[in-house]
């Protein structure tokens, strides 16, 4: 009992202050201290939270998620980001060189701008001439119908001591073949021949056949091509094309089957897709349905396919003929086929509604249109304006001219003939005079078309002086005036333009610099 008594109450002894010696005091505060300092550390080191309102959450940080870890150490935060890209993109817009702004407007076919960024561009210290920049330029120019500023271009280009090769001489050749400048274009061929690195290929001859069979001028053709044969140059099939494209134009058939016989029995101008455009384009701007289908359908057994070209010429066809289900049924084999609607075929089904003014279909076409990313051409405003004009919405032509402005649509003479067209539709006179006077100050020549309507509005009023002056500078006026309603864009139109087209496609595609 005692010995329990004795353990369970302690002894004074264990109360009393125990002897410790110093170096045991100086280990026990190093421990301490290394305790709270290893406590207290962790603490310093870790972000202070925010308190955060209800609903707000914080961001991701480099600790939650390791794969940002080094790139936050590598870059700090910057603040009001997107104001800095935002101003950074808009300054880019503005830092727009000459070459681009030449390279620009020679994309969007503004002649004039084009030459006026050349010559700020021979202006710079780092201008050098290069045969590429006039060879585009050319082309430009006569895409436009500016067959003079195309020579006064080549003139300045010989100036700068650039030699001149086959290429460029026709390029100016095919200038002058678009404004139907045909003499001009027999001066340009006798050039070339003088110079023995400028001498005359078949695509020379067939943009220069194209010209005379155009024209209807068939003695020019037989010489040209004894011309081509003299030279030991061979007619391909485009030759051939474009010589089937004047005779159907002449209502000569005979001829052209003569034609299509030997291009069958020939190994080097086999007929080609280009070949069944071109009659069924023909036969189909004259209305001859019939015929037109059975062209069609002897070229298919020749084993030629058509492509959306072909079928946009159909759709057309049928279109001015108001046979709505058949152009329906063409444009329906298309999607069954995987073929595109391009910017031509929506142009074809406007101008169907256009001629005969159905504004609400035109419209809904249109919209169509706007909605897979197309805007339109000069042809798919000249159709809205006619179509409004025939409808008698000339609020809706106002609205359409604005708008291919504000779309930076080219203006050319088929579309000042289009505004006329209105003009004259609304008797409004006044208007007339001075979009015709537009028309001269943007160098855009007026063609047969602008001379019969205008003759004819001011008939309907009993204005013959006017009449009288019109008819007077027609006669009198500059001889480089456009093919009548020449659309050198249009699909519908490849059999006139295919030996033009080829020639231009290889100088586009033909990338390198301005300078």
């Amino acid at each position: 009992m005692e010995t329990t008594s004795l353990l369970s109450i302690p002894s004074p002894s264990l109360f009393s202050p125990l002897r410790i010696a110093p170096s045991a005091v100086s280990r026990l505060s190093l421990q301490r201290s290394s305790v709270t300092c290893a406590a207290i550390l962790p603490t310093l080191n870790e972000p202070r939270q925010k308190h955060r309102k209800k609903g707000e959450y914080p961001g991701l940080i480099e600790t939650s998620v390791p794969e940002f870890a080094n790139f936050n150490k590598r870059r700090t935060p910057i603040k009001n980001i997107k104001k800095k890209v935002d101003r950074r993109n808009s300054a880019r817009a503005w830092a727009n060189t000459v070459t681009e702004a030449l390279a620009d407007a020679i994309d969007k076919k503004q002649w004039s701008s084009a030459l006026e960024v050349f010559e700020m561009l021979k202006l710079q210290p780092f201008y050098l001439p290069k045969e590429g920049t006039y060879m585009k330029l050319l082309v430009l120019l006569g895409r436009c119908g500016q067959p003079g500023q195309a020579c006064q271009l080549f003139d300045e280009m010989l100036q700068e001591g650039l030699e001149p090769n086959a290429q460029l001489y026709t390029a100016l050749l095919a200038a002058c073949c678009r404004s139907n400048l045909i003499d001009k274009a027999f001066a340009i061929l006798e050039k070339m021949k003088s110079f023995p690195l400028c001498q005359p290929d078949v695509h020379t001859y067939s943009i220069l056949i194209k010209a005379c069979a155009d024209a209807s001028r068939f003695e020019l053709v037989e010489s040209l091509y004894e011309d081509m044969a003299e030279r030991s140059i061979s007619p391909n099939t485009v030759t051939h094309n474009t010589v089937l494209s004047g005779y159907g134009k002449a209502g000569k058939y005979e001829e052209m089957e003569k034609i299509l016989s030997v291009m069958l029995a020939s190994e080097l101008s086999k007929p080609d897709v280009w070949t069944m455009n071109s009659i069924i384009s023909l036969l189909g701007n004259k209305g001859q349905i019939e015929m037109m289908e059975r062209w069609y359908e002897k070229f298919r057994d020749f084993g030629i396919e058509p492509e959306t070209r072909t079928f946009n010429i159909l759709i057309g066809a049928y279109g001015k003929k108001k046979m709505y289900e058949k152009m329906s049924s063409v444009m329906e084999y298309m999607r069954k086929l995987a073929f595109p609607w391009t910017t031509s075929t929506y142009n074809n089904v406007i101008e169907a509604f256009s001629d005969v003014g159905d504004a609400k279909h035109m419209e809904y076409s249109f919209d169509q249109m706007r909605a897979e990313g197309m805007q339109g051409d000069t042809k798919t405003f000249c159709c809205l304006i006619r179509g409004y004009a025939n409808a008698g919405l000339f609020d809706k032509v106002k609205s359409s001219v604005k708008l291919s402005s504000r779309l930076d649509i080219p203006e050319n003479t088929s579309f000042f003939n289009a505004v006329l067209y209105a003009c004259a539709k609304a008797e409004d006179l006044m208007e007339m005079e001075r979009v015709f006077k537009r028309m001269k100050d943007k160098l855009c020549h007026p063609d047969s078309s602008t001379y019969s309507i205008m003759v004819d509005a001011y008939n309907k009023q009993g204005m013959r002086d006017k009449v009288y002056d019109l008819k007077r500078e027609q006669e009198t006026g500059s001889p480089n005036l456009l093919m009548e309603n020449e659309d050198v864009e249009s699909e519908t139109k490849p059999d006139s333009n295919q030996a033009l087209l080829l020639v231009e496609s290889e100088i586009e595609n033909n990338e390198g610099p301005y300078i």
